[in-house]
């Protein structure tokens, strides 16, 4: 190996170490979330059930992605969960009421959640409406249409080979939804870690106008970032399309929350400039094997609703004591 090669090995590996610093905290909650489970329960730690956590976080994992670019900015995507549903119905509508072809159906039902998120991103830059706002009245709007596409019926019967993407095993563990969220994180990372793009989402979360001055088009990285929020909340909505083999317009209600939490959980600092895609992944495994580990213990949704929540406020307390 030659000397540059090494030191670029190097660096690589140094750069991953950084990365990994800044999740101690959630790791090691994951870690003694998985011990106590493997005690508590003797199905936790069998093949299938792991598999199936995988399994289960595809959606949550695709979305947190796109979510942790908005937070990184300082912004929130409140409307990820009524996308979702509006990508799944447009392209249900478009595939079996209309008869395009399926693939081409997903193409449009995807550039319609990018638009969605497009929308959102100008309400903010152009007319100055805070994010919080825009991407509320964006999940009401998006929700509404969604509904609107069946006067509120779901949508069934797609081909075969579309719902066996979720459930056909290659290797005997990858599915094809599982690879499609892996690739989802693999790209953000590299995205956020080794672009000038990555870097510029960094400074704008860490104080706009600085980055402004600094010669960043803050509005035109604001709208990417939601536009990408958009694009992967439709691109859940297929994977959850593939998993259900049906579209619902009541799909995807409450999960802008659960996401939200993964990114938060994993470290990502709510007032932007800190985080990255290693800790969300951690965040999302922490929310998939907490809801795991509570349906195996038998304990009811109420009660996991609360406990999720305190998990999410412990979260985000442990952050405002880091930062203070």
């Amino acid at each position: 190996m030659s000397a540059s090669a090494a030191d670029q090995g190097r660096g690589t590996g140094a750069n991953l170490l950084t990365a990994l610093r800044g999740t101690t905290g959630p790791l090691i909650g994951l870690i003694l979330l998985c011990l106590f489970l493997t005690f508590a329960t003797d199905k936790f730690m069998s093949a299938r059930n792991l598999l199936n956590v995988l399994d289960q976080i595809t959606v949550l994992g695709i979305m947190a992605v796109g979510m942790t670019m908005v937070i990184l900015i300082g912004g929130i995507d409140l409307a990820v969960g009524s996308v979702l549903a509006l990508a799944m119905m447009v392209m249900g509508y478009l595939a079996n009421q209309l008869g395009l072809p399926l693939p081409l159906s997903i193409l449009l039902a995807l550039g319609v959640a990018a638009a969605s998120g497009a929308v959102s991103g100008l309400l903010i830059t152009a007319l100055g409406v805070p994010a919080f706002i825009a991407t509320l009245a964006m999940m009401s709007v998006a929700r509404g249409l969604a509904n609107m596409i069946t006067d509120g019926q779901q949508i069934v019967g797609f081909p075969s080979w579309f719902s066996l993407l979720s459930y056909n095993r290659y290797g005997g563990f990858l599915t094809v939804t599982v690879a499609v969220m892996l690739v989802v994180f693999v790209l953000g990372w590299l995205y956020l870690r080794y672009t000038s793009g990555g870097r510029s989402l960094y400074a704008i979360g860490g104080n706009q106008e600085v980055a402004r001055l600094a010669g960043i088009n803050v509005n035109l990285y604001t709208i990417g970032v939601y536009v990408v929020s958009g694009l992967l909340a439709g691109l859940a909505g297929v994977v959850l399309a593939m998993r259900l083999d049906s579209v619902q317009p009541t799909a995807g209600v409450s999960y802008e929350l659960d996401t939200i939490a993964a990114v938060v959980i994993g470290g990502t600092s709510l007032s932007g400039g800190k985080g990255g895609i290693l800790g969300t992944i951690i965040g999302v495994l922490i929310i998939g094997v907490l809801r795991n580990g509570l349906n195996l213990l038998g304990v009811s949704p109420f009660t996991q609703a609360v406990i999720i929540g305190v998990v999410i406020a412990l979260a985000v307390a442990a952050e405002a004591i880091k930062r203070n």
